[in-house]
C-alpha cells in the first residue's frame, strides 16, 4: 500500500544546503569527545493491542474484491448506492471505544 502525503497548500520549505566550512564545522561539533561516553539509555515502547492490529493490516498484502469494487463503482456512477447511517455510526462508536480503550 503506497501512501502519499500531500503538502495541504502548506509552502515547501527549502532544504538546508552546506558549505565545506559550514561541514567541517559541523563535523568537528558533533564528533563526541572520548571523556563524554554515553551509556545506551533503556528504552522500550510498547505497542497497544489495536496498533499491533493496524501494523498488522497496513502491512498485510490483503486481496482486494475486484469484483465488489467495480459493482460499488457503477453504483455510485448510477446514483443507486445507498449508505446506511446506522451501520456506519455503531462502527464509528466501537472505533471511537477501541481508541479510547473502552472496547
Amino acid at each position: 500500500m503506497n501512501t502519499t502525503i500531500s503538502s495541504n497548500g502548506l509552502p515547501q520549505l527549502p532544504l538546508a544546503t552546506t558549505t565545506a566550512e559550514n561541514s567541517s564545522a559541523q563535523t568537528t561539533t558533533a564528533t563526541p569527545s572520548a571523556s563524554s561516553s554515553a551509556t545506551p539509555a533503556d528504552d522500550s515502547v510498547k505497542l497497544t493491542d489495536s496498533a499491533r492490529a493496524l501494523h498488522e493490516a497496513s502491512s498485510a498484502n490483503a486481496p482486494v474484491d475486484t469484483q465488489r469494487v467495480e459493482q460499488i463503482k457503477q453504483a455510485l456512477a448510477a446514483g443507486t448506492y445507498k449508505v446506511d447511517p446506522h451501520a456506519i455510526a455503531s462502527k464509528l462508536v466501537a472505533l471511537d471505544g477501541q481508541i479510547g480503550g473502552t472496547k
